[in-house]
């Protein structure tokens, strides 16, 4: 190789040495750059003091709180109210003078009704009537016989047996009457007059109001036949059925609130009175059951209504719907760390009760959260994201 050639080789390998140690001095003399920037948390921010002016903080702390279990429900007849009228007699319903919807009172005759059973039965009252009467005659007059000495007192106590037993034959007579539904006033009538009663009164046996008749003049009924239903609307029951999941909330003596849709959605108020102990199969429900006043009869049976049962209550961490914001389908708070500085947590809510949500995980007492502003803060922080 030339000499001219060799030199310029190695003016080259200097040149270029060069460069590299300058290089590798510029980054060993700025250390800084050379190590990584550190990550910053997207969920901290701190804000302006005029901006954190307008926000409004506050603790956390334990409130008693009552939930409401929503149901749908029905009104139904008090059944303690209800009363069901039919015939004591086989017999040919000859007469019906009650309507659907009329207001009777106890003993109003809701039909009459003729049979050969209840022929046959005057006619033994009748016959054990007239016995009694003849029965007493005698032993009245065997009384004044043994006191002239005509007679003995065997005799007396002979007439005096068959009257006791008289009064017997006229007692069980009056009772078969009665089960057939002839009463003291058609007794008295059937002995004045002697003459066999055509047909005898089916009567309510409390005041209410029809609200059923199953019976139409000329039909033959039987005592297993329910002719009327006869009902106090005074009272009515609301009825719900709660879900079996949720049934173990609901106990005797709870508040209910009822709303009737038909009514203008008026509430109103009663306290649970009965709660099934057994699930309804077809629907996997508890039916619960409430009493409801109803002196005006607004209340219609089988109105549907809606009731809201309060549940006891609990003490839990709750926040206003002020301090949520949604991010992704999930809520977040954001807490105090310090003098205008706040972090974005999460937190795990249960449902809305009223303008409040009950704080199932993410929260502890405490804790100083944002209730007002929080979504200004959020906004702030979204931009400081951008940037």
């Amino acid at each position: 190789m030339k000499l001219s050639t060799r030199l310029n080789v190695f003016l080259l390998f200097i040149v270029v040495f060069s460069v590299a140690c300058s290089n590798g001095e510029d980054s060993n003399s700025d250390p800084e750059k050379s190590e990584s920037k550190e990550p910053t948390n997207v969920n901290r921010i701190t804000l302006v003091p005029e901006m954190a002016k307008g926000i409004k903080v506050d603790e956390i702390k334990l409130v008693k709180l009552a939930d409401k279990i929503q149901v749908p429900s029905q009104i139904k007849v008090d059944e303690q109210k209800l009363t069901r009228v039919g015939a004591n007699v086989t017999g040919r319903i000859v007469e019906v003078t009650a309507k659907l919807g009329d207001n009777v009172n106890a003993g109003t005759t809701l039909a009459k009704i003729s049979s050969p059973e209840l022929t046959k039965a005057q006619l033994e009252y009748l016959r054990a009537h007239s016995l009694t009467l003849l029965n007493e005659r005698a032993a009245k007059r065997a009384k004044l016989l043994l006191d002239a000495d005509v007679i003995g007192a065997a005799e007396l106590q002979r007439r005096e047996a068959e009257l006791q037993v008289s009064r017997a034959e006229l007692s069980a007579a009056k009772d078969q009457l009665r089960l057939l539904g002839v009463f003291d006033e058609a007794v008295n009538d059937l002995v004045k007059r002697g003459q066999i009663l055509p047909s005898v009164a089916i009567t309510a046996t409390k005041g209410g109001t029809v609200i059923r008749r199953n019976v139409v003049t000329g039909q033959v009924v039987q005592p297993s036949d329910q002719l009327f239903k006869v009902a106090d609307l005074s009272t009515v029951w609301a009825v719900g059925d709660v879900p079996e999941h949720i049934a173990s909330n609901v106990t005797v003596g709870q508040h209910v609130e009822i709303q009737v849709p038909a009514l203008g959605n008026i509430s109103l108020d009663g306290l649970i009175v009965y709660v099934a102990s057994t699930v309804n199969p077809q629907t996997r429900t508890v039916t619960v059951r409430t009493v409801v006043e109803n002196s005006n009869r607004k209340l219609k049976p089988a109105m549907l209504t809606s009731m809201r049962i309060t549940e006891t209550a609990q003490k839990q961490i709750i926040i206003p719907e002020s301090a949520i914001v949604r991010e992704a389908n999930k809520d977040y708070v954001y807490i105090e760390e310090d003098t205008n500085d706040f972090l974005r947590v999460p937190v795990e809510l249960g449902p809305e009760i009223g303008n409040l949500r009950p704080v199932i995980a993410g929260l502890s007492v405490g804790q100083r959260i944002v209730i007002d502003g929080a979504f200004d803060i959020d906004n702030e922080r979204k931009l400081e994201e951008l940037e």
